[in-house]
């Protein structure tokens, strides 16, 4: 008999989130993010190491037999909207869930417990905007050895372990010093993607591929719809607060009836896409219909990311078109994330096949 999901936070979720914001609004300022972005350094391993050694958040996910915290994704989806809020530059969403899902489907405990102390960061050698369930680029395996090109990988420049599918069906942990690892441009300066060479790199086989990365992707889609309701909330926050302090005509900008009209929208999305998010997360910790509940979450949230950072740059005028501002980090972030582990569109059309429905 299924029940229904529980959107409402805890208060250990409460809890959590209090002291994850505490340590990004201490150690995570926009200007420090626009810095870092622009150096060859993308991420902040500091602000890594206090997540996850620190505090303990890289081993949510995995039991704690294995090191890890036991938790569920209903926590992971609370870091996840704060970091989202924050656009922190930390491999959180590809090595504490990514690559944590992929071995859990594996059981290799010793990799796990490697990542769950978060000494050890993982990513999944599978293209960001591979959608779930669908085919995935494999590494050719010859004689013991991988070989081949994996192109648009997420934070692979972190990494010190790469899981990647072989054609031999098998998935395999390859070090990071194994192989060749190329930055990509990307329009998301804080999520950087790589192209990763292996030629002739030697790898452990951790398990089979397929079901690996299935389990992996969905969770991944489950939970990126968390990271793109804190990227919305901070920006309809934001944009709230600005116009209650700008002033045209001698009035507050926000007191005018057509920006009430795009804001009362926008909250509506918004408020639509925490249902979502919490119900996708809910999903992925109880298994009650994961498969539907992560598909209309993504189907839905990265519109409405994109919609939330659209009307933030406008809304702020001339200063949200300049690179100081951090407008800009949050509409890169939910553009990228609007083809993160699959379109709202193959969501959509995933959904349709899932309750039975001729896609559109």
């Amino acid at each position: 008999m299924s029940t229904q999901p529980d959107l409402l936070y805890s208060e250990e979720e409460e809890a959590l989130r209090a002291a994850v914001r505490d340590l990004l609004t201490d150690h995570c300022s926009a200007a420090d993010v626009i810095t870092r972005a622009e150096s060859d350094a993308p991420h902040d391993l500091a602000l890594w190491k206090s997540l996850a050694a620190t505090m303990g958040l890289a081993g949510l996910l995995v039991p704690e037999e294995l090191g890890g915290q036991g938790a569920s994704h209903r926590e992971v989806a609370v870091v996840l909207e704060e970091l989202g809020r924050a656009v922190a530059p930390v491999p959180y969403l590809t090595s504490a869930v990514v690559a944590t899902e992929a071995l859990l489907a594996c059981g290799d405990a010793d990799l796990l417990g490697q990542l769950a102390s978060g000494r050890t960061i993982g990513a999944l050698a599978v293209a960001l905007h591979s959608a779930p369930g669908a085919p995935v680029k494999a590494a050719r395996a010859r004689n013991g050895t991988l070989h081949g090109e994996l192109t648009g990988v997420a934070d692979a420049v972190a990494a010190d372990v790469l899981l990647v599918p072989a054609d031999d069906g098998g998935l395999y942990a390859v070090a990071a010093d194994a192989v060749t690892i190329t930055p990509q441009v990307s329009l998301d300066l804080t999520r950087p993607l790589a192209t990763v060479t292996l030629d002739g790199a030697a790898g452990r086989r951790v398990g089979d591929a397929e079901p690996a990365v299935r389990r992996a992707l969905r969770a991944a889609a489950g939970q990126l719809a968390s990271e793109q309701l804190g990227l919305s909330d901070w920006a309809l926050t934001e944009t709230m607060r600005y116009l209650k302090e700008r002033k045209q005509f001698n009035r507050p900008v926000g007191g005018f009836q057509a920006v009430k009209h795009r804001l009362a929208q926008l909250w509506l999305e918004v408020v639509n896409l925490r249902a979502a998010a919490r119900a996708a997360a809910d999903a992925l910790a109880t298994g009650e219909d994961a498969d539907v509940t992560v598909a209309v979450a993504q189907a839905y949230a990265a519109p409405v990311a994109v919609h939330a950072a659209e009307e933030a740059l406008q809304l702020h005028g001339g200063i949200g078109m300049t690179w100081e501002h951090p407008v800009h980090l949050y509409l890169k972030r939910a553009k990228a994330d609007s083809i993160a582990y699959g379109t709202a569109g193959a969501h959509r059309s995933a959904l349709a096949e899932l309750v039975d429905l001729q896609a559109p």
